[in-house]
């Protein structure tokens, strides 16, 4: 797993719709979670607690593929 530089963090929370902090503090705390599966199932377990829409999760989510396929 590569940690994201804050450019590729800012790309992803630059996007249209997206809830920036949301993004960025979740991207910025990756590989906490162990491996890619744990992080998907964070990603889901935040969306519902914070209502995040699918322009967030969809940030958030090639995030996540991003740093593990680089890693």
């Amino acid at each position: 797993m590569k940690q994201l530089t804050n450019d590729e963090i800012a790309k992803y929370a630059e996007r249209p719709g997206v809830r920036k902090i949301a993004v960025e503090n979740f991207l910025s705390t990756l590989g906490q979670a162990g491996n890619m599966r744990n992080e998907f199932l964070n990603m889901r377990a935040d969306a519902k607690v914070y209502r995040w829409n699918d322009a967030t999760l969809g940030a958030i989510e090639d995030g996540i593929r991003q740093a593990y396929a680089e890693g």
